[in-house]
């Protein structure tokens, strides 16, 4: 059987002596680090937060200046190629009534010409039709 004597009282003050010690020596170094970890990661957590929104802030800025690049690009784009058909346009233009020009000049020249030549040919035609109907008939006419 169990004696229950001075002993037990001994043992239950040395037990708790030894907690009291622990918790002094032991226990309240582990709770102040494991409280002071806990500040450093939610501070650190918070570090991460902070440089993920501002990563996110300008990573949108930077599509918005992407995005305002490429409208005034395309406006400009487009400006130019509007300037460029203008151009072409007037040359083409240019071009046509210099083509009309020529054509009417050539036609011109080719009446002229064609006139010119008939009459020539009209004058001869006599001189021809005597020479055929002197090889024809033979004689003189």
């Amino acid at each position: 059987m169990i004696n229950v004597d001075i002993s037990v009282i001994t043992q239950i003050v040395n037990f708790l002596f030894i907690i009291w010690a622990m918790n002094i020596v032991l226990y309240k170094p582990i709770r102040k680090i494991l409280i002071e970890r806990k500040e450093k990661i939610n501070g650190l957590e918070q570090g991460i937060d902070k440089i993920n929104k501002s990563i996110q802030e300008k990573e949108d800025s930077y599509a918005l200046g992407i995005k305002n690049a490429r409208s005034e690009g395309q406006k400009e784009k487009e400006a130019l190629l509007s300037v460029a058909q203008n151009e072409e346009q007037q040359l083409i233009d240019k071009i046509n009534k210099k083509a009309q020009e020529d054509l009417a000049q050539m036609r011109g020249k080719i009446v002229k010409d064609t006139e010119s030549v008939r009459k020539l040919l009209l004058n001869e035609v006599d001189a021809c039709a005597d020479a055929v109907c002197q090889k024809i008939l033979g004689r003189v006419v």
